[in-house]
């Protein structure tokens, strides 16, 4: 009897762990990974400065899918067959230790990326998964009988199962060869990207984290709070990735020009703190403003905040003046800053958009339009905030695609 060919399009995170689990779970099978580039897991590779930030150690789906800006609903359902429970002992079993940090990104407990890759490629070994290079697929096309002809620059690949794992794609064109096949899509556009504000001087504060702080888009109900980095360029951290993923397709809409709203002290609004600043001036009434700064925010942070609001470096609490302390509190609370433009955010390029979750069954990853095709990690309308949860994205639905292939090679070979 012919043995079942697979064939997995993509050499990256989603791509592997479908390739690999396949062929553990389906024995019988022949199972070919294609690689566009000369690199494997090169995403894995860079993530996390090179550590590989390989899941988040958060245990409740609940928690979970608040990370997902889109196909929160689809992972609802993927995650019940694959959860970040199963990424970690998945790992462990393999003896790949992970380790959790303070902010809940989980790593390997060597803090090399190449663990996780070494993984990868000896379970490729073991199970014999064949690796093709530098091998572009320009085409897809459906046999009569059955299966796949798989177009490649210089050759042509026949395959029973094909399982889409590309990654992202930037421009719409790139999901041409799949819009062919029948499907739609979700038009690409860029997430977790920092904020560009030429010009505007607060990039000489580059360099300054702010631990916690809240940024909104002006005009809109869209808002994250977490930490703040100040770079040469404008501003990058947590705070402004999460941002930029939830507000992705607004963001692109105007074009990258917009209004971002800072409050520097989340735990007040401007009523409350012009309460706080009474008891402060009671308080610290002889003290130099500049030097007694009782909010706990970076030193040089607060001198220029005061000099924006016209505050001299001599002023002691006492002598105040009430229109510079509403302008204070209104710094405080929502300083405005002209955004014109964005920077991608180092390794962690993720495109919004993809295949629509509606044209595959969330159960095996499956194509509900062409039965013997296959979906998993970024090409999917799927995406998450930065840390570790587009990795998580990629395991669930590579480990689903490979499941669903055995289960439907197990079935055909049982006559079922």
């Amino acid at each position: 009897m012919n043995q079942m060919k697979l064939v997995v399009i993509g050499g990256g995170a989603a791509g592997f762990f479908c390739a690999v689990n396949a062929a553990r779970l389906y024995p019988g099978a022949q199972v070919t990974i294609l690689e566009k580039s000369g690199k494997l897991l090169s995403k894995v590779k860079v993530s996390g400065g090179g550590r590989c930030n390989v899941t988040h150690a958060c245990f409740s789906m609940a928690e979970m899918l608040k990370k997902y800006p889109r196909g929160a609903s689809f992972l609802k359902k993927a995650f019940h067959h694959f959860f970040t429970t199963d990424t970690v002992a998945w790992f462990e079993e393999r003896h790949v230790g992970l380790k959790t940090e303070g902010d809940g990104r989980m790593f390997p407990s060597t803090d090399s990326s190449q663990s996780i890759i070494n993984c990868l490629l000896q379970e490729a070994d073991k199970y014999k998964v064949e690796i093709l290079m530098n091998a572009d697929v320009k085409e897809i096309r459906q046999q009569a009988a059955k299966g796949f002809e798989l177009i490649l620059a210089t050759k042509t690949i026949y395959a029973d199962k094909v399982c889409i794992a590309c990654g992202g794609y930037p421009k719409a064109s790139g999901f041409d060869w799949l819009e062919k096949l029948g499907h739609s899509y979700e038009l690409p556009v860029p997430s977790l990207f920092t904020f560009n504000m030429p010009g505007n001087s607060i990039t000489t504060l580059m360099g300054i984290t702010v631990e916690n702080v809240t940024v909104k888009i002006a005009g809109t109900k869209l808002q994250q709070e977490g930490p703040l980095l100040i770079t040469h360029w404008g501003m990058s951290g947590p705070a402004i990735l999460k941002l930029s993923a939830w507000a992705a397709r607004d963001l692109e809409q105007k074009n990258y020009a917009f209004t971002a709203i800072v409050n520097w002290l989340p735990a007040f609004n401007e009523n409350s703190l012009k309460e706080k600043l009474l008891q402060v001036r009671f308080d610290l009434a002889a003290q130099k403003i500049v030097n007694r700064n009782p909010f706990g925010l970076p030193s040089r942070l607060w001198e220029y905040l005061l000099i924006n609001c016209g505050i001299s470096v001599d002023l002691r609490w006492a002598d105040l003046p009430a229109k510079e302390q509403n302008k204070l509190v209104k710094i405080l609370c929502s300083h405005e800053f002209a955004v014109k433009g964005k920077t991608t955010f180092k390794e962690e390029f993720v495109t919004a958009g993809g295949i629509r979750t509606s044209e595959i069954d969330v159960n095996t990853m499956q194509s509900k339009i062409v039965p013997g095709l296959f979906f998993a990690g970024e090409v999917i309308d799927v995406d998450g905030v930065t840390g570790g949860f587009n990795f998580q994205n990629a395991w669930t639905t590579g480990w689903i695609a490979a499941k669903g292939f055995a289960d439907a090679g197990t079935g055909a070979m049982n006559g079922g």
